[in-house]
């Protein structure tokens, strides 16, 4: 399964300043996502956190590690490993006392698991060794045996286990050759009593034998020694790259492991944008209609205008009409005056002339009878 995310949660990183030792460098511009990761297949416990694709918090958590509170948002531990001081700068307490809470759980779980790591070291480190004290002690040929018997000697493996074993067990391997040639003799002295001379030449050839034999065994141990030199030189190198392709996997599968928050992310926020598109949208036909709206106000206004200044013309007009008026009612009412004098004046004139008539009228009627009476 590999390394999975078991814990998350957001924070400001830093990092003591390596020339002072005292001063924090910030090393993220905003708050970001530190995780708690659990390798299964090695048991390791590892706090990650990346800016981006950089990783700024690469931490295995291993059970010498404290985690100090130095304030109430902030807290801080130290990795040897890495030879820096971490710190993370958190939005509330309760955020730093979970994350407190998670690295006293999984240091223990850490502690546990080494514990569990050198047991089975332990067991499983008891057998190979006898099984390689075992395989060093090379079998010897009894004196019965003929002397082309020797050879065979040669052909016992020379494994790794045998060369680099300890001291105790190379003295193992090369002790019991001189004890069991000299304890034969003893167990065969009586067959054997009638030909000494042989027996002498025998062992002699049997010690030029072994004698040849540690001469080949010791120049094969220091050739091995020497081997054995160059492949820790070479298993350092081969474990320091082993180390730094793990990170970058780490790493790799960390960037993997949020993907699906990503893709989340992503998708909230393409529906926030498409939320908002359709805001835009609506906000725009809303502009629409009220530039429309205005533009109908304008004419409104134009109309208007155009109303009131024929309004204006109109009452120009009706004061002027009313100021003819006025003096038109004034006139009718002098000729009217007039007309009443002129009627006045005729009337006494009726009057006066019907006076005279009726003057004219008594003086014919005079003059008639006058005349008659003449």
């Amino acid at each position: 399964m590999g390394e999975q995310p078991i814990f998350s949660t957001r924070a400001h990183v830093f990092q003591i300043d390596p020339n002072t030792k005292k001063n924090w460098v910030p090393t993220s511009k905003h708050a970001v996502t530190v995780s708690y990761f659990f390798d299964s297949t090695r048991n390791v416990y590892r706090i990650i956190s990346l800016d981006g694709s950089k990783a700024i918090i690469n931490s295995t958590v291993t059970p010498n590690m404290t985690f100090t509170k130095t304030s109430q948002k902030f807290g801080q531990w130290a990795d040897s490993r890495a030879n820096t001081v971490y710190g993370l700068g958190f939005s509330s307490e309760s955020h730093l006392s979970k994350f407190a809470e998670k690295f006293a759980e999984f240091k223990e779980a850490a502690r546990l698991a080494k514990e569990k790591s050198q047991e089975k070291t332990e067991l499983t480190s008891t057998p190979s060794q006898g099984g390689a004290v075992k395989r060093n002690v090379l079998p010897v040929n009894k004196p019965g045996k003929k002397k082309e018997s020797a050879p065979g000697d040669l052909q016992s493996p020379l494994t790794s286990e045998s060369i680099n074993g300890t001291d105790e067990d190379r003295v193992i391997a090369n002790t019991p050759k001189h004890t069991e040639a000299r304890a034969e003799p003893s167990q065969n002295a009586l067959p054997f009593s009638h030909s000494s001379s042989s027996i002498n030449k025998h062992w002699e050839a049997e010690l030029a034998a072994l004698k040849g034999n540690n001469a080949k065994l010791t120049a094969a141990l220091l050739e091995s020694t020497a081997n054995v030199k160059q492949w820790k030189q070479q298993l350092g190198a081969y474990q320091e790259e082993a180390e730094r392709l793990h990170k970058r996997v780490t790493e790799l599968e960390c960037v993997s492991g949020q993907t699906t928050v990503i893709k989340s992310q992503k998708t909230e926020l393409n529906r926030t944008i498409e939320e908002l598109e359709l805001a835009l949208k609506a906000k725009e036909e809303e502009l629409e209609r009220l530039k429309a709206e205005v533009e109908s106000a304008n004419e409104f206004k134009f109309q208007k205008d155009s109303l009131t200044q024929k309004l204006k013309e109109s009452e120009s007009r009706n004061l002027t009409l009313e100021a003819q008026l006025s003096d038109l009612e004034q006139r009718l009412e002098s000729s009217q005056l007039e007309r009443e004098a002129y009627r006045k004046s005729l009337r006494s004139l009726l009057e006066l002339l019907d006076s005279k008539i009726f003057e004219l009228t008594e003086l014919r009627d005079t003059l008639a009878k006058l005349l008659e009476g003449s």
